[in-house]
């Protein structure tokens, strides 16, 4: 076994996107996307999509591929129920283990990608968290849920990782800190923040892709300064005109030792970090 395919073997996904999804074409099913997973060796696979909790279709799914798990996750956005603890807490009993904050219905993509106002805000007016979030916020912490930052900017993030802390929450993920394909962009000395303030800082494959706007080594540098302890590598692919989740893994993870991170490092951010937030070890 070469050593791509040894750390692609039991590494986990915590954000792609699968179909059926009603607004983007998608490359593969959830059920293609667990088969192709387990034909890899991949320990797990978070389903995630903008507009519906994925729980359900990922308990179908476990039950028709065996060998890997399929794990339900949830984002906030106004399709989704917006931010309702109630949906929150049924999401949860569902198997949810991941939700995010709003990513396609925040303020900030609404301003910056639909050019329009009425997008969702986790703050009020005086910059405080809304007792919403802050319901949703002890809801996983109750369940031992991951919460994610979602389509946050910086300002809303920042707060946000901070009332988590405060609540003591674990597991907290600063979403796709790279973001320029979504507008989520931080700076090294602001990942450095998130991480410092108890977040895993994620990195994802698909903004090295041409139109992502990052190269790998761009990357590489941001892990090294936040340290690799702190990081999570997931690939966000799924997209109709880029590879498959699993097989855009193999790639993300040969890129990363083609660009000077040890198998080590990477095995870190891919396997025992992913597993620590799951709930997995």
């Amino acid at each position: 076994m070469n050593t791509i395919d040894k750390i692609l073997k039991g590494s986990i996904d915590m954000h792609a996107h699968y179909g059926p999804d009603p607004f983007a074409a998608r490359k593969v099913d959830a059920l293609k996307g667990a088969q192709m997973a387990c034909n890899a060796g991949m320990r797990a696979i978070v389903l995630k999509n903008h507009q519906y909790g994925t729980a359900p279709l990922a308990t179908i799914v476990s039950e028709a591929v065996s060998g890997i798990m399929v794990v339900g996750s949830i984002c906030l956005n106004v399709e989704a129920g917006g931010l309702n603890p109630d949906i929150v807490e049924a999401a949860v009993k569902l198997g949810t283990k991941v939700v995010w904050m709003p990513t396609q219905s925040s303020n900030y993509d609404y301003m910056h990608n639909k050019m329009r106002t009425g997008g969702i805000s986790i703050l009020d007016d005086k910059g405080k968290l809304l007792p919403s979030v802050e319901n949703i916020l002890d809801i996983a912490k109750k369940y031992g849920m991951v919460v994610a930052t979602g389509h946050l900017p910086v300002n809303e993030a920042f707060v946000l990782v901070e009332s988590a802390v405060n609540k003591g929450l674990a597991k907290i993920v600063a979403t796709h800190a790279l973001g320029w394909h979504v507008d989520t962009y931080f700076t090294i000395a602001q990942q450095l923040h998130m991480a410092d303030l108890g977040a895993f800082v994620e990195y994802c494959f698909v903004t090295t892709i041409p139109e992502g706007g990052l190269t790998p080594k761009e990357m590489v540098a941001a892990i090294t300064a936040i340290g690799v302890e702190r990081c999570i590598l997931s690939t966000d692919l799924g997209q109709a005109n880029t590879p498959a989740p699993a097989e855009g893994m193999k790639l993300m993870i040969a890129t990363m030792l083609n660009n000077g991170l040890t198998e080590k490092e990477i095995e870190i951010m891919v396997k025992a970090n992913p597993a620590r937030l799951l709930g997995f070890d």
